[in-house]
């Protein structure tokens, strides 16, 4: 079985290769990754990669359509051999780690756990900066292990999901959340299926792009999401742009919403051996370790740059200073949210924008 995963990165590469390890480890199988403008040799790293026959690499350096860079990507994956011949595909983010709780904590045990499914939402579970200010060269899943609580009621970007979906025709094009374009003479075979297992109603064949508030949503998979990693990091992700959005600039809005550190969370380290394995072996090739270093070197000098200008010398002084973001209660949530759907059809009415 061909599992398919689709990333698109910039200046990542001293991140890619705990990525790739860790999802070659979970059974992705097969790789597209679009490289888009890089500065720090993502692109190399990649074309040396696809040379080892590890993955598929587009450069997709504009010019981008009115959608962004990744929906331009997107929009070239759907025309791909390689798309056509997956049998199950995840579009997703460097910053995104699949962590399956059942069984081996492989995809196979997954679809084990949910046979019926065409379509699994994984949601989000957000890690956040625990106050770490360094960036260090290690890797992101056993350096970030403080996460929000698993049942959040605000704000709504904890419980958005990324869809691991049956490449079975239903939907003609990919998504930044869920597939889209569906064929709707087969929707109604389409069954949807949330992270914990439960059945979904029919609207999230078309619509939602976040899971339900108020209750767990990971009992069988959540999504590890480090947006904001150790402060350093987040400077430079800052002058990066949005993976979407490219030209909406990362404030201290961004942080804030996602910083959450209640909670520990290390069920992803059920991996690690495996995850280590995998680096190892992608890390004995040497041009790849000299990519990655020089990679390493590029992220730290970058971030001395960007401190002799004032907005990211100011955004950094206040990173220093925020506190941790705490769970909003749940009476003042219900009011949020209220208000939030006023004038609103429903959840799906919210914009993507990661």
């Amino acid at each position: 079985m061909k599992f398919l995963a689709v990333l698109c990165v910039r200046n990542e590469a001293a991140f890619l290769i705990e990525w790739l390890a860790h999802h070659r480890a979970v059974g992705f199988t097969d790789f597209l990754v679009f490289s888009n403008d890089c500065q720090d040799g993502t692109d190399t790293m990649l074309d040396r990669l696809a040379g080892m026959g590890v993955l598929t690499h587009i450069r997709n350096d504009g010019p981008y359509d009115q959608g962004g860079i990744q929906f331009t990507a997107l929009k070239q994956a759907d025309r791909l051999d390689i798309v056509k011949a997956a049998d199950w595909i995840l579009p997703f983010d460097v910053d995104e780690f699949v962590n399956i709780h059942v069984g081996d904590h492989r995809l196979p045990d997954l679809l084990a756990a949910l046979p019926a499914a065409t379509a699994i939402t994984l949601t989000w579970r957000l890690f956040g900066n625990a106050e770490v200010a360094r960036y260090e060269d290690r890797p992101v899943t056993q350096q970030f292990t403080r996460a929000a609580p698993e049942v959040m009621y605000w704000p709504w970007r904890a419980s958005m999901f990324k869809t691991l979906y049956r490449n079975d025709g239903t939907y003609r094009k990919l998504g930044v959340h869920r597939p889209r374009s569906p064929v709707t003479d087969r929707l109604e075979q389409s069954r949807w299926f949330d992270s914990s297992g439960r059945e979904l109603d029919a609207k999230f064949r078309t619509e939602r792009i976040f899971s339900s508030y108020g209750r767990p949503n990971n009992g069988l998979v959540q999504l590890n999401h480090y947006p904001l990693g150790a402060m350093e990091s987040y400077v430079v992700k800052a002058d990066r742009g949005r993976a979407v959005h490219s030209d909406h600039l990362l404030g201290l809005d961004y942080w804030v919403e996602r910083n959450f550190n209640t909670d520990e969370d290390r069920t992803i380290l059920a991996l690690a051996p495996a995850m280590e394995g995998e680096r190892a072996a992608l890390m004995a090739d040497p041009e790849i370790a000299r990519l990655h270093e020089a990679a390493v070197a590029w992220r730290k000098a970058r971030f001395e740059a960007l401190l002799q200008q004032e907005p990211f010398r100011a955004l950094f002084g206040r990173l220093l200073m925020a506190p941790p973001t705490r769970p909003v209660p749940l009476n003042a949530a219900r009011f949020l949210v209220h208000h939030a759907n006023l004038g609103k059809s429903g959840n799906n009415s919210v914009a993507q924008e990661e």
